[in-house]
């Protein structure tokens, strides 16, 4: 039986980004938070410090900041017809574990969605008809603006240190900048990065095309910086160790840079790491949570009671745990009710690669968002019309590292092994950029996430069960996209390219983005959305839901800017919810 201990005002499942920012404004209101994390605690002196941190063979092939799948995994398939199998080895995308969660590790792409982007049902219909949406699609307007967000965007950008180039500044259109962008206060904090030569070549290539390139938003940032919180970051010195990786240099944004020196100074704050929560508690009549249940490194069950629970775990988790906890009806594919697992989405991609003659592009300084991008081809600023889908993609060049055991750029058909792959290896190293897409992907009625009914983890619950594979929208999109990139290549003075399209099923061995989303979407409507506009629960009203898995579907950019923006429009809700416990938004 679980120990009983003493009630707290709001109790957070996880302390990574969402969780830290909450539990930071919660506790300087003065309220008692605890925050309950699974994996352990880290901290940029102690565990990413100078002279263990860029070490590829730990962190970026041995995963050690990441989940283990012995701690928990899910099971996948491509369709509902397919027997779904347990993901034994994380590869298409990597959970993280620990203080920080996937902030500690990720690359540092900080975007605005686009205006379009929140309104893409009603505007495509509108714009193109009925017809052009995808078959079997469950492609929703989201409950927000991009008006409604854009404050919040701003405060998570300098809480985050962002570098970058404002492109819109109240309407008025900025030169360097994001030419489709929606209109903000003010730019970013801190200027873009210092840009290498492969993104000077695409710059005027792109440009030349009549193209509209800008320098990526980064959360590497250029030069030192004090947020709002008073924590100080140092600017980035181009290590390119960023993804997979804790940045020693405090110069990634992450919960180690940005919140966490101000958290801990909270008095009415508390962590309790190494400690799993596996179910929210709820009272009699199902309405209202009473607390969380979690068992720690030991193996014993404490029941920790409050007033409000934040979830705040990875997006994939967020969705298990509202499963286990009988939060919301589960989705049933087969009739289209419930909602709990709808709307799941990913990431695609696509591109090409450029090989050139003469050319020194040194890779190896590099950062995380470093690049150039454009959105000529992104949401709806171009006229889909023609090509019959909906969606689209931000267009980089750039390079996140040239780290000595991943990265091999070499021409397809190379031996994997042996003297040709070596003498290719050398030959191309210095010579080799991309021109990459990432895109948008819409959601789906058979696209989703449930509990499996086969296999469980060692706490004897079932595992999740994803089911998921890329439609025939998203193909078309991407191997449009990736025509695009190859022309950009081309102008750019490639001797040869190598275009990258997307025609197989999706396949979770390789690495492709961490970019999960949706199964516990925000909306209007409480039969086709697990929350409110405000990440409200609809059936628990002092259950509030964090993070990605609140995306109806994926547009093409990470979703980290996006996640801050809303945990902090969540926030000001919270706030008055806590003046007038109930539901935010009537049904």
């Amino acid at each position: 039986m679980a120990r009983r201990l003493p009630r707290k005002d709001v109790v957070i499942v996880g302390l990574g980004w969402t969780g830290s920012i909450l539990a930071l404004e919660l506790a300087r209101t003065g309220l008692d938070v605890v925050a309950i994390e699974r994996g352990p605690w880290r901290d940029t002196a102690s565990d990413f410090n100078i002279g263990t941190a860029p070490d590829e063979l730990r962190y970026g092939v041995r995963h050690d900041v990441f989940l283990r799948p012995k701690q928990e995994t899910l099971t996948m398939r491509n369709n509902p017809s397919q027997t779904a199998l347990p993901i034994r080895k994380w590869g298409s995308f990597l959970p993280g574990n620990g203080v920080g969660g996937a902030g500690v590790h990720w690359n540092g792409q900080t975007w605005r969605f686009l205006p379009d982007d929140f309104r893409i049902r009603t505007h495509m219909i509108e714009r193109y008809g009925e017809g052009i949406m995808p078959e079997g699609n469950h492609i929703q307007d989201w409950p927000v603006s991009y008006e409604d967000l854009e404050p919040y965007y701003d405060k998570f950008e300098y809480v985050a240190g962002i570098s970058g180039k404002a492109g819109n500044i109240k309407g008025a259109k900025q030169s360097g900048g994001n030419f489709f962008e929606g209109a903000r206060e003010r730019d970013y904090p801190t200027p873009p990065m210092t840009q290498g030569y492969a993104q000077t070549l695409f710059t005027k290539a792109a440009g030349d095309l009549g193209l509209h390139p800008f320098p990526r938003p980064s959360a590497n940032i250029s030069l030192a910086y004090t947020n709002p919180y008073g924590c100080s970051m140092a600017p980035c010195t181009y290590c390119g160790f960023c993804e997979r990786f804790g940045c020693a240099n405090y110069s990634k944004a992450s919960p180690q840079t940005c919140v966490l020196p101000a958290l801990v100074r909270e008095p009415t704050f508390e962590a309790r790491t190494d400690s799993e929560v596996t179910r929210v508690n709820l009272a009699k009549d199902g309405k209202t949570a009473t607390g969380v249940t979690y068992v720690d490194l030991n193996g014993e069950e404490w029941e920790q009671p409050a007033d409000l629970v934040l979830v705040c775990a990875y997006s994939l988790f967020n969705v298990r745990l509202l499963l286990l906890s009988g939060i919301g009806k589960p989705y049933d594919p087969a009739t289209g009710e419930g909602t709990v697992g709808r709307n799941y989405a990913y990431q695609t991609g696509s591109g090409s690669t450029a090989f050139f003659e003469d050319a020194k592009f040194n890779p190896f300084a590099a950062a995380g968002s470093l690049g150039v991008a454009l959105d000529d081809y992104n949401s709806d600023n171009f006229d889909h019309g023609p090509h019959g889908f909906v969606g689209g993609a931000s267009i980089t060049c750039a390079y996140t590292n040239g780290r000595p055991i991943q990265y091999h750029p070499v021409p397809r058909g190379t031996p994997t092994w042996g003297s040709q792959w070596k003498k290719a290896v050398k030959e191309t190293y210095q010579r080799v950029t991309n021109v990459g897409a990432q895109g948008s992907v819409m959601s789906y009625r058979n696209n989703y996430l449930d509990l499996d009914p086969t296999y469980k983890d060692p706490l004897g619950r079932p595992l999740m069960r994803m089911t998921f594979d890329y439609q025939d929208n998203e193909k078309k999109m991407a191997n449009w996209m990736a025509d695009r990139c190859d022309e950009i290549a081309k102008a750019m003075g490639a001797k040869t390219t190598q275009v990258n399209r997307l025609n197989v099923p999706w396949n979770v061995v390789p690495y492709q983005t961490t970019h999960n989303t949706g199964g516990a979407i925000m909306g209007a409507d409480p039969k086709t959305s697990v929350l409110n506009r405000y990440l409200q629960s609809w059936d628990v009203s002092n259950v509030f839901v964090m993070g990605a898995s609140a995306f109806p579907q994926n547009a093409g950019y990470n979703p980290t800017g996006t996640v801050g923006a809303l945990t902090y429009w969540s926030l000001d809700a919270i706030k008055k919810y806590l003046k007038s416990p109930g539901p935010l938004v009537q049904t």
